[in-house]
Parts: structure tokens; C-alpha cells; sequence
């Protein structure tokens, strides 16, 4: 599903330049929960904004289900983004204007699925993450717990086949975290859709099909620090 190879970037650090990543590789299999772990400052984030093709590589090549994003010109990136990709982030980046059922419903009028149609399938994906309740919400007016949910039903009411999130519980207690991510592992397993997740939190590491490392600019595997999660399961633990 997604190839990752040789990848390199690098940014200006004063008089030098700090290389992030360093023809790093990995192969990750569709429908696949991979965990990304590493530092702060590793590269998590420039990893899964160079996999979406919101930054731009130095070098290398990240192909999704055989398209080569490095090599789409900005507009077919977006248009590639808005179609096949979700997003999840650590502060839920929700649009304040906007109640709970519009922000869902956003990602499918950019697709141009609007009217009733796009209200029904924002209200059902609203529903799943337990939210049901509160369509007409005023967003500020949500607990952290609650708009991360909103976040991940505005990820995921388009059906992309990538789900990409950065550290989505890095601004939740811990109950509050165990919750949210029971719903994003179990939503993302039952749709089959490929999740990959930068993360410091333990729990989701183990719980993960397979773990990654950011280590001196390289993927590396993870595993043999974490212990890993006994079982595969498609439903909430």
C-alpha cells in the first residue's frame, strides 16, 4: 500500500543543516497499523507530512497503492490528499465556527458530496465515535476527549484508504486518551484502512500490528523494545 524509499530531508539549523531523514525505507501493507516511535525532534512529523506530500522530500520516493507521491505537482497532491487521505492531530485543528456535524461533513463537500446525502454520513460517522448526541454542538463547547472523536470522524467520513495521525492523544489525560484511541484502532480495523500513527504512547505502540522506529534518520524496526499487544483484534479492547 505505501513504499517509502530512500526518503531524505534535511532543514537549516543556524550555520548547519540538520538532516532528518536519511534514505530511510519501509514497506507498510494495506489496511496495516503501524506505529511510529521515536525522540522528539526525530522526525515523526515531517515523516507523515512527506508520506501525505504536505512538505516536499530532498529525496526518495513515497508511493500510495502505486501512485508515486513525490512526483505529483502541488495540485494533484492536494486533490490526492483530499480524496484518499484522513488526518488526525494532537490539538484536533476543528474549524470553531463550524458545530460538530459540519466540520465532519466538510471533508465530503470538498468532494462534492453535498445536500442530505453528505448530512447522513456525517451524522452515522458522528454516531460511531459516540457523538451522536451532539451534531449541533458548538465544538468549543466539547471536552478534549469529544472533538478529538470529531476529529476522527471528519478523518475518516470520506472513506480514505490512509489514515494518517500525529500524536492524536499528546493533549488528553490518560482515561481520556485510552478512550480515543480504543475508537481509532477499532474504526480504522473495521474499515480496513492503513494507519499510520507518530506516537509516544505506549499502550498504542503495543497495541499496534507493527512498530517503527525513527532512529538517526532511519525506520527501523521497534519492536524489540515494546512489548507488543498479544492479539490482532478488529474490535474495541
Amino acid at each position: 500500500m505505501i513504499v517509502i524509499r530512500q526518503l531524505c530531508r534535511s532543514f537549516s539549523e543556524g550555520t548547519g543543516v540538520h538532516r532528518v531523514l536519511d534514505a530511510a525505507d519501509a514497506c507498510i501493507e494495506a489496511g496495516e497499523v503501524v506505529a511510529i516511535v521515536g525522540r522528539s525532534g526525530s522526525g515523526k512529523s515531517t515523516l507523515l507530512n512527506l508520506v501525505s506530500g504536505i512538505d516536499r522530500a530532498d529525496g526518495g520516493e513515497v508511493s500510495i497503492g502505486g501512485r508515486i507521491v513525490t512526483s505529483m505537482p502541488e495540485p494533484e497532491r492536494t486533490l490526492f490528499r483530499r480524496e484518499h487521505l484522513g488526518f488526525v492531530y494532537q490539538f484536533f485543528n476543528l474549524i470553531t465556527t463550524l458545530d460538530a456535524e459540519e466540520n465532519v461533513r466538510l471533508p465530503l463537500e470538498l468532494n462534492g458530496i453535498r445536500g442530505a446525502a453528505a448530512r447522513r454520513r456525517s451524522a452515522a460517522m458522528l454516531a460511531e465515535v459516540g457523538l451522536g448526541d451532539r451534531l449541533h454542538s458548538a465544538v468549543d463547547r466539547l471536552s478534549g476527549g469529544e472533538q478529538q472523536r470529531v476529529a476522527i470522524a471528519r478523518a475518516l467520513v470520506h472513506e480514505p484508504a490512509v489514515l494518517l495521525a500525529d500524536e492524536p492523544t499528546g493533549n488528553l489525560d490518560e482515561e481520556t486518551a485510552s478512550q480515543v484511541l480504543r475508537v481509532l484502532l477499532s474504526l480504522s480495523r473495521s474499515r480496513r484502512t492503513t494507519l499510520i500513527v507518530a506516537t509516544h504512547d505506549l499502550w498504542l505502540a503495543r497495541s499496534a500490528d507493527r512498530v517503527l522506529e525513527l532512529r538517526e534518520g532511519k525506520l527501523v524496526s521497534g519492536e524489540g523494545g515494546i512489548e507488543r499487544a498479544p492479539t490482532r483484534r478488529s474490535g474495541v479492547s
